[in-house]
């Protein structure tokens, strides 16, 4: 086995073990918020705290990934994940179970992926070949929607049969597993990292900012990936609130629904790491972002819950053909140097699409038909995808992609036709 194969399988096994535990906290979080307060409100701060958190942190986190060494951020943020988590079992374990305090754990381990999550999109190019990059993607994708399938069902089995605090320690010992594992691999520093002659912080701060704002195509990249994620919103988010207007509210519909979208995203991951040499990224952004678009509309109109839920695996197998064809795009284009500043923007993007979608989309949802919110975000897809390789800006980003890779598309070619 190749070096690097051996170092991206330990790395990504170890990760693989460290989320697997993060998913069960996730999830034993929620329900025992649920079960415990059954307090809208709660909730509410629920989303704040674990999401807020990793949107403001991920500004900074971006720069300290271009300036230390990423493997060791990735340690160090999981540990304190762990340490923190441990505290919160141990402390409900003595009888101290105050909301505020899993708030505060919740902040923090948002904190935590938001440290995470540039240094680990930052690390993978270091340590995989380019032109393998698309295919380890797609196969960790496949990976965590795995992780999104068993999680709950393994959740559900621990907080039932012991506590919400068994899992809290499960969590503690696969982050020693992921730290462990990570530990072993050798992935060198960037020469910037031990340079006595580098800018200053505040200055990496600005020039990753500058860097995102000039660079044609990570402009369009970074657009085109907070617009399609806003309004992914309503396919994602208001779907359990549509079955249950539409198609009744038995538990089973909300599951089969969940599912169905899960094993999408399982098997769309799995069909893009099998075809990667053929996937171009360019086409596969704007295909995929008009698919979107065409299916959300397509549930708004669904009148049986066994077209929505053809819909909505449908749905789930594009995900990733646009999510890891944007972020491999960001990976092959941005320099080393940058790239931690860059995915730290993409996790603000990650962070907040959620939070400021259901801010707007939640509201409407009581004054309004959501198959109508479906429709019009279905239809705002449509047309901005179609305005991003019609407007100069995006024909602009599009001639960069092909002056960099020397390659044509079928796009280019439709973008030529409209020119003319």
């Amino acid at each position: 086995m190749p070096g690097w194969q051996k170092r991206i399988a330990i790395f990504m096994t170890g990760q693989t073990i460290s989320m697997f535990g993060s998913f069960l906290v996730q999830y034993a979080i929620l329900w025992h918020l649920t079960l415990s307060t059954k307090s809208g409100v709660v909730l509410a701060l629920a989303v704040v705290f674990g999401f807020v958190p990793q949107a403001i942190v991920s500004i900074f986190a971006g720069v300290w990934a271009d300036r230390v060494n990423r493997r060791l951020m990735i340690i160090t943020s999981d540990s304190v994940i762990a340490l923190s988590t441990l505290g919160l079992a141990l402390l409900m374990l003595s009888g101290v179970d105050d909301l505020w305090l899993i708030f505060l754990v919740m902040a923090v381990r948002s904190i935590g992926a938001g440290v995470q999550m540039p240094a680990v999109s930052a690390m993978i190019p270091q340590i995989v070949p380019s032109d393998k990059l698309i295919r380890i993607n797609g196969i960790n994708s496949t990976i965590q929607s795995a992780m999104g399938l068993v999680a709950p069902v393994v959740a559900a089995a621990v907080y039932a049969n012991f506590s919400i605090v068994a899992i809290f320690f499960v969590d503690v010992f696969t982050a020693i597993i992921g730290v462990g594992m990570l530990a072993l691999i050798k992935v060198p520093s960037l020469d910037r990292v031990h340079s006595e002659d580098k800018p200053s912080y505040f200055a990496d701060l600005k020039d990753g900012i500058n860097y995102i704002f000039t660079h044609d195509l990570v402009r369009w990249v970074m657009v085109v990936f907070a617009v399609v994620f806003l309004l992914a919103v309503a396919p994602s988010n208001l779907s359990p609130l549509f079955i249950a207007r539409n198609f009744g509210t038995e538990v089973w519909k909300l599951t089969v629904a969940e599912v169905t979208f899960s094993i999408g995203i399982a098997v769309g991951g799995a069909l893009l790491a099998l075809l990667a040499n053929k996937v171009n990224r360019i086409a596969m952004i704007i295909g995929t972002s008009i698919f979107f678009g065409l299916a959300t509309i397509g549930m708004g109109l669904s009148s049986s819950l066994f077209v929505f839920c053809v819909l909505f695996f449908v749905l789930g197998v594009a995900v990733p053909s646009f999510s890891t064809s944007a972020m491999t795009m960001l990976q092959e284009t941005v320099e080393p140097e940058r790239q931690g500043r860059v995915f730290g923007f993409v996790g603000i993007v990650i962070a907040l699409a959620m939070p400021v979608g259901m801010a707007v989309l939640g509201p409407l949802a009581d004054v309004m038909p959501i198959e109508t919110l479906f429709i019009i975000s279905g239809i705002a897809m449509v047309i901005a995808a179609s305005a991003a390789v019609l407007l100069p800006a995006g024909r602009r980003a599009i001639a960069a992609a092909h002056a960099s890779t020397g390659k044509s598309d079928s796009i280019s070619d439709t973008v030529s036709e409209a020119k003319e």
